[in-house]
């Protein structure tokens, strides 16, 4: 046996899922329109004793000078040691300035931002002289940030095989610069050929002109008076 259910729906029903529908829309264009913190998806791979970049940016990009941005090791446990447990980060920028206090020692002096591309969202974050105990992930975080994507991972690998990338431009600028150094003396030899070689010609002519015979016009009278006679 078949049953037929028939709904009566109100005639402002569909001006509701109208209104339903714009409000997921605005809530969803509301959540995409937030800024993001985006990391790198690959790994940094770098070479013992180089200058490295941890790239990390905001999407869409805002103006991030006024906010604290931590970056941190998450892998790496509290000490011990420390009776207030304190975290300590790898670079910890905080009032527009670094706040050295807390930054784990062996980065000090070794870890900088770009404050001036930071109104632009840029937080990547520099390290000097990188070296094996830098390898791991690490945590590149926005506190106060009102979104839901407040942070992102990096992860940074220190491989000696990497091949030494700065050898090709270092050698391009040697040559450039032995290029630049060497045109002037190069034109100024080229010169002095010239001028040389336009000083013998001219004293080879000089010398071509004293020593060619003159002619004696009275030999000539001479000459033509003997023979008539």
């Amino acid at each position: 046996m078949w049953f037929s259910i028939v709904v009566a729906l109100p005639d402002a029903f569909p001006t509701l899922c109208l209104f339903m529908f714009c409000k997921v829309n605005r809530a969803e264009f509301t959540v995409n329109s937030q800024p993001q913190v985006i990391g790198s998806s690959q790994p940094i791979i770098a070479a013992p004793g180089y200058d490295v970049i941890l790239p990390c940016h905001l999407e869409p990009a805002i103006d991030v000078q006024g906010f604290t941005v931590e970056w941190s090791k998450p892998d790496l446990k509290p000490d011990p040691s420390d009776r207030l447990s304190r975290v300590e980060y790898v670079h910890l920028y905080r009032d527009r300035r670094e706040v050295p206090d807390m930054k784990i020692p062996s980065y000090i002096r070794r870890t900088a931002l770009f404050t001036d591309d930071m109104k632009h969202g840029n937080i990547s974050l520099k390290i000097m002289n990188v070296t094996s105990e830098d390898e791991g992930r690490y945590k590149c975080f926005i506190p106060k940030l009102r979104s839901p994507v407040k942070f992102s991972i990096v992860r940074l690998v220190v491989d000696p095989a990497v091949p030494d990338a700065s050898a090709a431009p270092l050698s391009i600028s040697v040559l450039v610069c032995h290029v630049v150094v060497g045109i002037p003396y190069l034109m100024t030899t080229i010169l002095l050929v010239f001028i040389c070689r336009d000083k013998r010609r001219g004293e080879n002519q000089s010398s071509c002109m004293r020593h060619k015979p003159r002619r004696n016009h009275g030999d000539g009278l001479n000459n033509k008076t003997t023979h008539s006679s």
